[in-house]
């Protein structure tokens, strides 16, 4: 039987979407749904999960499996799926509220756990569906709703909860950006393991313009630097410019400027356990550096349901007991 190929049309449902025009999240759908055609497992054998938020709305616009949970436990729900059925592709869609706010510990352990989840993190650094509330990526100053001097707090960097959760997989990728967003959730999906990919995306309404000054086309190869595996790191309009180690921080250098030649540019290796250069990436910041985009952290790991099949096969193997009364009567117990 000749495979099945399968188009983005294929994984649309006939909803009608309804995120705000000009929204980010719909870039990142579209983003999903090629993403999934080009993976080529079939919509029956694929479910969406979501909390609460605009992203969330997410699996009413998938010709797949689907659960719209509650806030901030899509990843529990996510966990349940994967676990009950491996066979399944399960995707958690999330957003930085419902992810890193009321979702964060379930968030944290799906990702320590290293089940096999492809959780797509939304950030537009607001709380949209609840009309502007700061949320905890928000940038520390800004005005809301709930800040109206600006906030206080620092925000929080996805890439850092997730590599200090001993994370396998981290991806970034605009929303406007297809192509590049396509490649990273392809990549996630591909990944054994949780695979975190967040997706910069723009709120129209509440947040307009916070990832604007990356999102131009004009301005955007000199201020992010797209990576790749066993790539230099290079960016700039016409890869002019490259990353190295200065001591243990990055540094921006200028081909041809004191004697710097591509040899000198750091090649990226997104499957070297050590994380310190992943997070170093991971958390450069403008205008001074450009800000990482594409698969940064990509590491092989025993995943959690193989950790569970690996065990059960190993007491199998071994153990005298071959029925629920004898594993009773093996455990303490007493007479009242």
């Amino acid at each position: 039987m000749a495979d099945i190929k399968y188009t983005a049309n294929d994984f649309k449902s006939d909803q009608y979407v309804r995120f705000c025009p000009g929204c980010g999240d719909h870039g990142a759908l579209t983003s999903l749904q090629r993403a999934m055609a080009e993976l080529g497992v079939a919509p029956h054998e694929t479910v969406v999960i979501s909390g609460i938020g605009c992203s969330s709305r997410s699996p009413y616009y998938m010709n797949t499996y689907g659960f719209h949970t509650i806030h901030g436990r899509g990843a529990a729900i996510a966990t349940g799926v994967k676990v009950a059925n491996p066979e399944l592709t399960v995707w958690q869609i999330t957003g930085d509220g419902d992810c890193l706010a009321i979702g964060g510990n379930h968030f944290i352990h799906s990702v320590r756990r290293n089940i096999d989840l492809n959780v797509l993190l939304f950030n537009n650094q607001i709380y949209g569906l609840t009309k502007g509330q700061y949320s905890p990526t928000t940038t520390k100053g800004f005005a809301s709703k709930s800040s109206p001097f600006g906030t206080v707090e620092r925000p929080f960097r996805p890439a850092e909860l997730t590599f200090g959760a001993r994370g396998t997989f981290f991806a970034r990728c605009l929303d406007i950006d297809v192509k590049n967003s396509t490649e990273a959730m392809v990549a996630a999906a591909r990944h054994k393991g949780t695979s975190v990919v967040e997706v910069l995306v723009n709120c129209i309404i509440f947040n307009d313009g916070a990832h604007g000054w990356i999102a131009s086309k004009e301005t955007r190869a000199e201020r992010t630097i797209q990576l790749r595996h066993g790539q230099p790191m290079l960016f700039g309009n016409n890869n002019e410019k490259g990353l190295v180690l200065d001591g243990f921080s990055l540094k921006v250098v200028t081909l041809g400027e004191n004697g710097i030649t591509e040899k000198d540019i750091l090649v990226h290796d997104a499957t070297t356990h050590d994380s310190t250069l992943h997070n170093l990436l991971a958390n450069m910041e403008g205008p001074d550096m450009p800000i990482a985009m594409g698969v940064i952290r990509d590491v092989e790991e025993e995943t959690y349901n193989e950790a569970v099949h690996n065990q059960i096969t190993e007491v199998q193997a071994t153990t005298t007991i071959r029925s629920f009364d004898e594993l009773i009567d093996a455990m303490e117990n007493w007479n009242m």
